[in-house]
């Protein structure tokens, strides 16, 4: 499996098994068999309603040898309803204690506060990174990034941020092309 390399040199597989939609049983099965044929990297979220079984596939490959820790890549996201810069570490706690781990690789604000649902979405934005900030530094996190962000949201977290993204993770397809985002 190939891999890209983030600004801090960790490495991120370059393919990996999302578990959204997945039912939680269908999400233990899948990750217990993508480790299996060996994907070594697993994007889960809080919103998908699947992290205990994530976790628990990943501690079962753990004890039936299919993979160590230090091999695997696990991503996971940030809920909107956690933005508050008091909430963001309390998600966290809540996905590692859910996903049996004591960090992940990869944090993601899974989408940036909507334009329209309030006039401060800049500082919002801003508040829930400088709280993914302080998860980087005290090593909760090995990697931070956004996902679904257009460029003006990625525009707004540079103007301040001490660590800038690693990632903005998103949807792109012949039905659903972003130039801009991706340029």
């Amino acid at each position: 499996m190939k891999n890209a390399t983030f600004k801090n040199g960790d490495p991120i597989p370059q393919l990996g098994l999302g578990t959204w939609r997945s039912e939680p049983s269908e999400a233990y099965r899948a990750v217990k068999e993508a480790l299996r044929i060996g994907y070594r990297h697993i994007d889960c979220a809080a919103i998908y309603g699947n992290e205990k079984e994530v976790g628990q596939a990943l501690r079962d490959s753990f004890r039936e040898g299919i993979v160590r820790r230090e091999e695997l890549f696990v991503t996971s996201k940030l809920w909107n309803s956690h933005h508050a810069p008091q909430d963001v570490e309390p998600a966290i706690r809540q996905t590692l204690s859910d996903l049996g781990l004591d960090y992940v690789d990869l944090y993601l604000i899974h989408w940036p506060r909507p334009d329209a649902a309030c006039e401060e979405w800049k500082e919002l934005d801003r508040g829930s990174w400088r709280a993914m900030e302080e998860l980087y530094r005290a090593g909760r996190v090995r990697a931070i990034g956004v996902s679904n962000f257009l460029p003006h949201h990625l525009e707004n977290l540079l103007e301040v941020c001490t660590v800038p993204p690693m990632v903005d993770q998103i949807e792109f397809h012949p039905g659903y092309v972003q130039w801009e985002t991706v340029e």
